[in-house]
């Protein structure tokens, strides 16, 4: 086997295993809030009085979200919202435009965006398609050469098949592995948590929240998280 088919039959397997230690590898923690507030509070006091601090103001008019008195004032204080979504979807930009009706809704709320992932087997086939991808060009290529060392005397029929148009097969070949890979990769995910509770979830359903619906959803479960303790006794 000379270096060029060394190239073609070993690239594809270092590819797969490097893959397969990434999707093992555990991602590092996101950046926590106190860490952001220990680095705001290391900056000089000459930068502090250049920004002046922005202080939420509380409504006082008799209007409603979701049924909570008062508006938002500082009720997103100490609450963080998850938004999880599917990336490969490009649903990116819906997410944005959540993020920041909710933070201009509820002064001073921390929202997250993650990707969501797909379900475990869908990532592991994710991670084999293009495997198949190389190995299914790599025998266009050097069909001759392989299958004699495979045991095979004379390539099968439909080798001759994809030989007589190398440049579409492969091209074929490559498109459609592509089209597989993004389709194992998308969860059409759009996962909404309020301090680690479910409010809304596209997978269950199968739609996209509106702003004001999903406005309305957080105002509720923050005026309960605020009012009500965790033992059901009343906040003071």
């Amino acid at each position: 086997m000379d270096r060029s088919q060394f190239l073609l039959l070993g690239l594809p397997i270092f590819l797969f295993f490097t893959d397969v230690v990434n999707l093992f590898t555990v991602p590092p923690p996101p950046k926590s809030a106190q860490n952001d507030l220990s680095s705001f509070r290391s900056k000089p006091n000459s930068v502090l009085h250049q920004q002046p601090l922005q202080f939420p103001i509380q409504k006082s008019s008799s209007s409603a979200i979701g049924g909570v008195g008062g508006g938002v004032g500082n009720i997103g204080f100490g609450s963080t919202i998850n938004i999880d979504f599917c990336a490969s979807c490009s649903y990116r930009g819906t997410a944005v435009t959540m993020q920041n009706m909710l933070e201009t809704q509820f002064p001073g709320i921390n929202v997250i965006l993650a990707n969501y992932p797909p379900s475990f087997p869908k990532r592991l086939l994710s991670k084999v398609v293009p495997v198949f991808q190389f190995g299914i060009i790599g025998v266009i290529m050097a069909g001759e050469q392989i299958f004699p060392r495979l045991g095979f005397a004379v390539p099968p029929p439909w080798y001759y098949s994809l030989r007589a148009n190398r440049f579409g097969s492969i091209a074929s070949t490559w498109l459609f592995g592509n089209f597989i890979q993004s389709f194992l990769q998308s969860s059409g995910a759009f996962e909404v948590y309020c301090n680690g509770e479910l409010v809304f979830s596209k997978l269950t359903e199968n739609r996209f929240p509106g702003e004001i619906e999903l406005r309305d959803l957080v105002g509720k479960k923050l005026a309960h998280t605020r009012i009500v303790h965790g033992d059901g006794s009343v906040l003071s």
